[in-house]
């Protein structure tokens, strides 16, 4: 069975550095570490193949904009009839600090524009990778925050957190989620 992996962020070299973008970069990591095929435009995403621990994994970062992601996931799950638990979505966390990674099952959306949508289409029983972006500490700065860019030292714990999330994400697809979670948190506390 197929596991579709979703990265939730914006098209466009505009966005593409931002705080919102975080899981499409989760996924760019994922993607280069297993050397999946490149990204080929379809059902309103990129969507890229490859094989991980022995999973056959569908890569898929939706081009529809954060607030309409479930469009292109929709399409995705449907056509090849993947159920919403072999769908794991990676997207940013405003309530965890910065390069912090929790993962659940199912819940509510938080306020996530991308959730919302995902929910929306595909109910809401799919995996979830939180990876926190910190919060900016007043509700009125949320929209700056997120579409805002790291700071250089903000930017090199994420691309840390993503190469070890591509690192240990074997471990995620054979359905161990604390165990995923404990190898990163080891791994973020070794310089």
């Amino acid at each position: 069975m197929t596991i579709l992996c979703v990265g939730l962020g914006n098209p466009g070299d505009a966005y593409s550095r931002t705080r919102h973008n975080v899981g499409f970069m989760a996924l760019d990591a994922l993607v280069q570490c297993y050397d999946f095929t490149r990204f080929q435009q379809k059902y309103k995403g990129e969507i890229a193949t490859g094989t991980i621990a022995g999973h056959k994994v569908m890569a898929v970062k939706p081009q529809t904009f954060m607030n309409k992601s479930g469009e292109c996931v929709s399409q995705v799950v449907s056509f090849y009839k993947i159920p919403p638990e072999n769908v794991i979505v990676f997207y940013d966390e405003l309530d965890l600090p910065t390069a912090k990674v929790r993962v659940k099952t199912g819940g509510g959306n938080g306020g996530h524009n991308g959730l919302r949508s995902l929910d929306s289409y595909i109910q809401k029983n799919y995996v979830r990778v939180r990876i926190g972006i910190d919060h900016p500490g007043d509700k009125n700065r949320v929209t700056g925050h997120v579409l805002g860019q790291f700071d250089a030292d903000e930017q090199a714990r994420i691309d840390t957190i993503n190469t070890h999330i591509a690192d240990y994400m074997g471990v995620l697809l054979d359905n161990n989620p604390a165990e995923f979670m404990n190898k990163l948190a080891i791994a973020s506390r070794q310089k």
